[in-house]
């Protein structure tokens, strides 16, 4: 099972977080927001089709998410966890740690946003800049 996210880029997008990486439908950014790639997203947690959520919630599931922007693609492998509850408004993130929230969409991933390629990093902080944030579970 596939489904895609568009997303955009913006001017404070730093991309150096150590432990998680981010998307919001919300269209600020603060520096502060470190973790957070991309704005504007076009789903949260909340919004992901109902079958997707429970694949989500079982530890059994191995999850890939594809950042495509322009013609660079950046791959992470994930875990699904049943204390998921993908209930946020608002956000995704994905967490290389255990912990669960609301904003959780995928644990034990092996990679965060400080491993996004730097020159993508450089076309992210465009705001015109547009990519795709895609999960597969299988």
């Amino acid at each position: 099972m596939k489904f895609e996210i568009e997303f955009s880029g913006h001017e404070n997008i730093r991309s150096n977080h150590q432990k998680t990486l981010e998307i919001t439908k919300e269209s600020h950014l603060t520096q502060q927001g470190d973790c957070i790639i991309g704005v504007n997203a076009t789903s949260s947690c909340f919004d992901l089709p109902e079958e997707l959520k429970n694949k989500l919630k079982s530890d059994d599931t191995q999850v890939t998410f594809s950042i495509k922007v322009n013609d660079q693609e950046f791959v992470v492998q994930g875990k699904g966890d049943p204390k998921l509850t993908l209930t946020h408004l608002e956000d995704i993130v994905i967490r290389k740690s255990d912990f669960t929230c609301p904003r959780t969409l995928s644990v034990k991933c092996d990679k965060a946003s400080d491993s996004l390629p730097r020159e993508m990093v450089k076309q992210l902080q465009d705001p015109t800049t547009k990519g795709i944030f895609t999960i597969t579970v299988n």
